[in-house]
């Protein structure tokens, strides 16, 4: 799998966690919704990453795509330390 597919793949694994999370967070503890607020400015910045990669006609290195991975992960790991919380 290409770099590429592997962001993408990544990418719709955290959109729906995302999805998820938002149903939860009406219950959440203000400590969750903090975290949340801030993996969402994450969130915008994948998406806009995610754009330019996506743009055919914008040459992305490899590198920038590894960099945009590499946010990906921590926002994973964000959102599964929100999911955590909503589920205790």
């Amino acid at each position: 799998m290409s770099l590429k597919n592997e962001f993408e793949s990544l990418l719709v694994s955290l959109d729906s966690v995302r999805e998820e999370l938002q149903l939860k967070l009406h219950l959440a503890s203000m400590d969750a919704k903090d975290e949340f607020a801030e993996a969402e400015k994450q969130w915008l910045q994948i998406k806009s990453k995610a754009a330019e990669i996506a743009d055919e006609s914008i040459e992305t290195s490899e590198e920038y795509i590894a960099k945009a991975k590499i946010v990906g992960e921590e926002l994973k790991d964000a959102y599964q330390r929100v999911a955590k919380r909503l589920s205790e």
